[in-house]
């Protein structure tokens, strides 16, 4: 067998014995753990109140819009640093790139903007 190969059979081997590891672990915690059904367990607990109406509630989108830019921004910083350590190997080429994407986050983040996405309510 050769070499490249090999290095593979390793890393296969530590992800079975990962999941086997997981599976003894996950039965030791099923056999170990009390078992001591009751009514009040299973009722609905939010901290220490009573639960009042139904559980139903509606969320605004705009929670998820802005999740979605904290998450673009993120990976542009995951994106931005390597260049920035980089980027004198990168030269003019890596500087129009990055450049390029950067406009392309900020059009989309005007254009949020213009449809009052940012305006919260």
């Amino acid at each position: 067998m050769s070499t490249y190969f090999e290095s593979y059979l390793t890393v296969g081997a530590f992800v079975a014995l990962g999941a086997v590891l997981v599976l003894v672990m996950l039965g030791v915690a099923a056999v170990l753990r009390p078992s001591k059904p009751k009514m009040t367990k299973a009722e609905i607990y939010e901290c220490g109140v009573d639960p009042v109406g139904t559980g139903w509630s509606q969320t605004y989108v705009r929670y998820f819009v802005f999740g979605l830019l904290f998450l673009i921004f993120d990976v542009e910083a995951v994106f931005v640093f390597p260049w920035a350590i980089a980027a004198e190997e990168l030269g003019m080429f890596g500087l129009i790139a990055i450049i390029l994407f950067t406009l392309t986050l900020v059009e989309g983040l005007v254009y949020a903007a213009k449809k009052g996405v940012l305006q919260w309510e």
